[in-house]
């Protein structure tokens, strides 16, 4: 008899999951049984490439494009996901903006900031807002996780704007939370570095900064985005049932400081 997955035949919706930590989070629910709803906004040819991947694994996959920002372009997502696919059991709110090309917080940039704030906030709060009301008059309900950041914790002198926004997802969290209860739990996994490719290419990184990150974690590495995939599937599932509104430190360590 086939072991079943702790996602068996649920819909699930990952934002970003063209390329990097979305891909590998679409991949890793597959594998645990889900249909996956495959979004991007730039990453198509990725986009394609996961969803033929989902499928060869057994389980069904479609693509949905779409910028988060925008709310015509989240009320397009949501009546896809709920029409076409039929439903959506797990939203991971993957896609944010890091401002990765900006060095230093001297490059005050309105625009930076303003697109920063947009992505991370306002996208945020409508996947959330769309997804998680269709999940709640369904009487089905649903989960919602949210990626977020240790940067909460430490702040980020090379980018303020970028932990405003993360401490505002916290907000989100909290909000809908309460609003969408009891059927609808929402949680936000605080990840530290993950050495995506897009990581791998931000400047300071390249320049010294892989290396002070390691030396300031206690568990001496940085994690790969399959690392982070159980953390996600553990606020997704039901070992998280009695948990909504809670933030999710996984950073090997990095906030801890000593005496």
């Amino acid at each position: 008899m086939t072991e079943m997955g702790r996602f068996q035949d649920k819909k699930v919706l990952v934002t970003g999951s063209g390329r990097g930590f979305g891909a590998s989070l679409a991949l890793g629910f597959a594998d645990e049984g889900a249909d996956v709803v495959v979004h991007y906004n730039s990453s198509a040819k990725g986009a394609e490439e996961v969803a033929a991947e989902i499928r060869k694994r057994g389980r069904k996959a479609i693509t949905v494009k779409g910028d988060i920002a925008s709310h015509a372009d989240v009320l397009k997502i949501a009546e896809t996901c709920f029409g076409e696919f039929g439903g959506c059991d797990v939203l991971v709110n993957n896609v944010g903006d890091m401002a990765l090309d900006q060095k230093s917080w001297r490059e005050f940039d309105e625009k930076v900031i303003e697109h920063t704030l947009k992505v991370d906030i306002m996208g945020t709060m409508f996947m959330i807002h769309e997804i998680g009301a269709r999940m709640l008059d369904s009487g089905v309900g649903g989960t919602i996780v949210n990626i977020g950041s240790q940067v909460v914790i430490a702040g980020s002198p090379r980018a303020p704007q970028y932990a405003a926004a993360k401490y505002g997802v916290i907000g989100l969290t909290k909000s809908y939370a309460r609003a969408l209860a009891p059927l609808v739990r929402v949680n936000t996994l605080g990840a530290a570095f993950m050495e995506t490719e897009a990581l791998k290419n931000r400047y300071d990184w390249q320049h010294g900064r892989r290396e002070e990150v390691l030396r300031q974690t206690p568990l001496a590495r940085i994690a790969t985005p399959e690392d982070m995939v159980g953390p996600v599937m553990f606020l997704a599932g039901d070992d998280s049932k009695h948990m909504t509104g809670q933030f999710l430190l996984a950073n090997g360590g990095l906030a801890m400081v000593g005496a």
